[in-house]
């Protein structure tokens, strides 16, 4: 027996009067002196309940209970109608009440009248009407009571609630129900744990299936083989291998000989995963247990087989089913065509199809469909008409044979014949059908034919044949692609008044493709919208948009989203880091690049190709290279096969830290391995030889690139008039400008900057004034460098005026001077005479934060003197003298 005294100082505050009183005094609140109350009946209803039903109290008790809101005026209502109510009366009532508050307030007003704590089928009355109004804010409430009260939910009650939770497709409550029962130490029906298995295996769930499989064993309950197999199959729908394998051991070490159905599933299972032996190994197993393969174990086994492409295997598997069967297998059959049709093997396929003839077995529409499916991967247009015209001998096409047809013709861009087919569909009653619809457009704008996708769309009769998401997130994705992105965006709230719910694809495709369009506002505005619309983002969202952040060069937002990721509940994947590092490394943080590898690293994730890439950029551009050769060792070392982007990385950093020999045996590593290395791997070589002055070996390399067919871009001419020019080699170099200019190269503003800072070195300022002039008419903006490249040029050589004219243009156009410029401009006034000029500009240097030289202050100081600009040059000494102090601290220090 319960001690009273402990029950009571257990009880929660939500717990019932009753209950409570049960425990202390209905009369006093006092332990001893209560008055001991009458045990509650238990038993089944009996016959009484059909007796119930009929009570015209409780259709007068339902009335009142339904007229309005609980109050002092409902029991006032109820007192005059019984003041006991009889326990028959209190469980027909809860059974038939609809709204839960209402049966609890009911509830709990009869257990106050009666002075009883109720039975156990008024719980279980109460129970399932939580169950069938889909609302459970007192479940667990009442469940602790029934607790405390000795008994717990009846196996039919138990069952039964289940039952409502699957059929509301509320699993989630189907679990925590059964959860709550084990807090409170109830042992749930074997059926209900059976029912509640079987409905998570359709939503694949195999994790909370196996929580309950073993939960269920825990409590004493007896597997069986078909538990073990309906968990197992959905583990391996998701291609988990372990827990298969775990539960397989688990079911042998426990007795029990698997079936030809879980022999079956684990041949399937295995073979998906392309663990075709361990298929092998199931299918000879279930042989030496006694079981003849059936249609299944066959057809699943010979699709394994072909899926491998161990057609000989499938070919002698396939003949050792047919031996001796009377009644051939479509399925296997059909399998078997699709083997040859994947492999390419027509023939084959054809002479399978006329062997099923002859066993009196007619192909059916899924062979033909299948060899037409295999000619679509293949391109074979022409043989697959042929096999269309042929198929109708024997099995008239269905929507999946047209549509199949009409993908190949709309992926060819033969637009007529596919609506010719379109037609013939009509004349068979197949069309309209949304499928094809779907093929034809998402086919039409993949092939850029946006016109005649947007034609079809707009001719459906919407009433016969009405567009889905799929439609409309195929002319979004389409249009978005090919820069229509505000027609993108008008079909996206046509599909929001058409009632469709977009997807997160289709929100990815919207941002993605205004990110692409240069309109990043856009972009984060769809984000916005999709999160107010309830829409959560997947993992493989928020790394678009996590990339196209980064490539708007939006840094602070891009990190901000990185973080994001995390705050939703998701684990950065490899694709996310590789995001965040190739982001920062672009954005000139490369040196964020070791601390992001070793998290990485940390975390246990397997780096493919392209990660590796990335990482090994940011190493090589933050001066890491070192590092980033011994990734591309590591790399070889594990199998992981590299790219030209891989060898490119490593030799453009060689290059520039001057290991060219190092960087020159790797490109030929690279070679060695038959590896076409790309014109931006010959212009590092180029540009690295070109900067040590082996102009030599920089040409030889330009001339292998073009033998080998690449054509030179404007960067590797750039590489190559540079390193001409830093050797004033400068009429070369205008032979190589010629030449660029021959193969049809246009070059761009740093090359005739180059060309212009030459021309200057070796005092050619008339040519490179003609330069400039040509630059312009070439529709090319000179640049801060070309306007002081030439400034100083023109300066040194004496040509004041024209030097000066430049340096006054260029600050009307609002040009970005530099240090240089006014030193040189300044110091070629002083020397003309121009000396209160050269002072002005003097001034404005110093006023603008640039630093003058000390030969500068000379120059000018001497003008200065010359013209009587007492004061002035008074100033000039006193700058110069700070000047020499400043650097004569600095080389002390």
């Amino acid at each position: 027996m319960i001690c009273r005294s402990r029950v009571a100082v257990h009880l929660k505050p939500g717990l019932s009067y009753v209950t409570w009183k049960e425990f202390t005094s209905l009369h006093g609140g006092d332990l001893e002196g209560g008055k001991d109350l009458a045990s509650p009946p238990r038993g089944g209803l009996g016959s009484a309940r059909s007796v119930l039903v009929q009570n015209k109290g409780l259709e007068e008790v339902c009335r009142i209970l339904e007229a309005e809101a609980w109050g002092p005026s409902t029991e006032s209502a109820l007192h005059a109608l019984n003041e006991k109510p009889e326990k028959d009366q209190v469980i027909a009532v809860l059974r038939k009440l609809k709204n839960v508050n209402m049966a609890m307030k009911y509830f709990r007003w009869t257990e106050k009248c009666t002075n009883q704590v109720h039975c156990p089928e008024a719980y279980n009355s109460l129970l399932l009407g939580m169950a069938k109004s889909k609302n459970f804010v007192y479940l667990e409430e009442i469940l602790e009571e029934m607790s405390l009260a000795g008994f717990g939910p009846s196996n039919d009650t138990c069952v039964e609630f289940v039952l409502c939770c699957v059929r509301s497709r509320m699993l989630h409550e189907a679990v925590q129900f059964i959860e709550t029962m084990r807090k409170f130490k109830f042992r749930p029906a074997f059926s209900a744990y059976t029912t509640l298995i079987g409905s998570l295996s359709t939503v694949n769930k195999p994790d909370l299936m196996l929580h309950l499989f073993q939960q269920m064993q825990e409590i004493g309950y007896e597997v069986n083989v078909q538990l073990f197999t309906t968990i197992i199959r959905v583990f391996a729908r998701e291609g988990r291998v372990d827990p298969v394998l775990s539960l397989l051991d688990e079911m042998r070490s426990n007795g029990f000989v698997p079936d030809i159905v879980l022999y079956n599933v684990s041949i399937n299972c295995f073979g998906k995963l392309g663990k075709v032996d361990m298929a092998w190994k199931f299918f000879h197993e279930m042989k030496a247990q006694g079981f003849m393969p059936d249609d299944v174990t066959y057809t699943s086994m010979i699709g394994v087989l072909c899926k491998a492409q161990r057609l000989d295997e499938a070919e002698e598997l396939f003949n050792q089913m047919e031996d001796g069967r009377e009644v051939p297998c479509a399925y296997a059959y059909n399998t078997m065509i699709m083997g040859y049709g994947s492999a390419g093997k027509f023939k084959e396929a054809y002479m399978l199809l006329e062997r099923q003839k002859e066993r009196g077995s007619i192909p059916n529409v899924i062979a033909y469909n299948c060899i037409l499916t295999c000619l679509g991967k293949k391109g074979n247009m022409e043989e697959a008409l042929k096999l269309f015209d042929e198929m109708k001998k024997d099995a008239a096409p269905n929507l999946f044979t047209y549509n199949i047809l009409i993908d190949m013709l709309c992926s060819v861009g033969n637009v007529d014949a596919a609506f010719k087919l379109r037609d013939n569909m009509k004349d068979v009653g197949l069309f309209p059908h949304v499928a094809t619809v779907n093929v034809m457009i998402n086919r039409l704008c993949k092939a850029g034919k946006l016109d005649e996708a947007l034609a079809i769309f707009e001719e459906l009769d919407h009433k016969v044949c009405t567009p889905n998401a799929n439609t409309f997130c195929s002319l979004i994705d389409g249009l978005g692609r090919h820069g229509r992105v505000d027609d993108a965006y008008k079909l996206y709230e046509k599909m929001l008044d058409f009632g469709h719910v977009p997807d997160v694809v289709a929100y990815t495709t919207l941002i993605k493709n205004f990110f692409n369009a240069g309109r990043p506002t856009d972009g984060h505005k769809v984000y916005k919208e999709m999160l107010r619309s309830g829409c959560s983002p997947d993992l493989r969202l928020l790394n678009t948009y996590m990339d196209c952040i980064f490539k708007a060069g939006e840094v602070d937002k891009g990190r901000a989203l990185f973080e994001e990721i995390k705050t939703k509940g998701f684990v950065p994947d490899l694709q996310s880091y590789s995001i965040l590092i190739n982001g920062l490394v672009r954005a000139g943080f490369a040196r964020e690049t070791y601390k992001l590898y070793y998290l990485m690293k940390e975390q246990g994730y397997v780096l493919d190709t392209r990660a590796y890439n990335i990482v090994i950029d940011g190493f090589c551009k933050s001066g890491k290279v070192n590092k980033a050769y011994q990734l591309l060792e590591e790399m070889k070392a594990k199998g992981v096969p590299s790219s030209v982007v891989t060898y490119g990385a490593v030799i453009d950093g060689l290059a520039k830290i001057d290991r060219l020999d190092e960087a020159y045996m790797l490109f030929e590593e690279a070679k060695s391995i038959g590896m076409k290395l790309n014109v931006t791997v010959y212009s590092s070589l180029i540009d690295g030889f070109g900067k040590v002055g082996r102009i030599d070996e920089a040409y030889l390399i330009m001339e292998e690139m073009m033998q080998n067919g690449l054509t030179p871009n404007v960067y590797t001419w750039n590489c190559l008039l540079n390193a001409l020019c830093n050797a004033e080699e400068i009429n070369e170099a205008l032979v190589c400008f010629q030449s660029m200019k021959d193969l049809k190269c246009a070059p761009n503003a740093f090359t005739y900057s180059i060309l212009i800072d030459g021309l200057c070195r070796v005092r050619k300022f008339n040519k490179a004034f003609v330069c400039l002039q040509e630059m312009k008419k070439q529709g090319l903006d000179p640049n801060a460098v070309t306007y002081t490249t030439m400034i100083c040029g023109l300066a040194k050589a004496g040509n004041i005026s024209e030097s000066f004219a430049l340096f006054k243009k260029f600050k009307e156009i609002g040009g970005r001077l530099d240090s240089a410029c006014y030193n040189f401009t300044i110091e070629g006034l002083s020397i003309g005479n121009r000396a209160m000029e050269a002072y002005t500009l003097f001034e404005e240097a110093r006023q603008k934060g640039f630093s003058i030289y000390s030969k500068t202050c000379v120059v000018l100081l001497d003008a200065l003197h010359r013209a009587e600009c007492i004061e002035q040059a008074g100033f000039v000494g006193a700058v110069l003298k700070e000047t020499a102090k400043a650097q004569h601290a600095s080389q002390s220090f």
